[in-house]
């Protein structure tokens, strides 16, 4: 594996995992009312462009990170909705 694979896949972990605390505790808060959806569909948006570019220029550590990070993303989202 090439290092620059190895440091975008490190990158990518590191950012996409910086979800994960953010959804624990929306769920098991069920409290939304501190998080702004706006910023949560446009992010959505951008991490869906992100993977598109990902996939033009065949790069996995792009690929990878914005998939799980759109799911995380969603995740919140769907949960702002719902605890309104």
């Amino acid at each position: 594996m090439e290092i620059t694979t190895l440091l975008g896949l490190t990158a990518a972990t590191l950012t996409t995992l910086s979800f994960v605390p953010q959804v624990v505790k929306t769920w098991k808060m069920r409290e939304t009312r501190d998080i702004s959806l706006f910023m949560f569909v446009m992010l959505a948006i951008g991490i869906v462009l992100w993977t598109v570019y990902g996939f033009i220029i065949q790069d996995l550590p792009v690929i990878l990170a914005n998939c799980i990070s759109f799911i995380l993303t969603a995740i919140i989202i769907y949960f702002k909705v719902r605890y309104k």
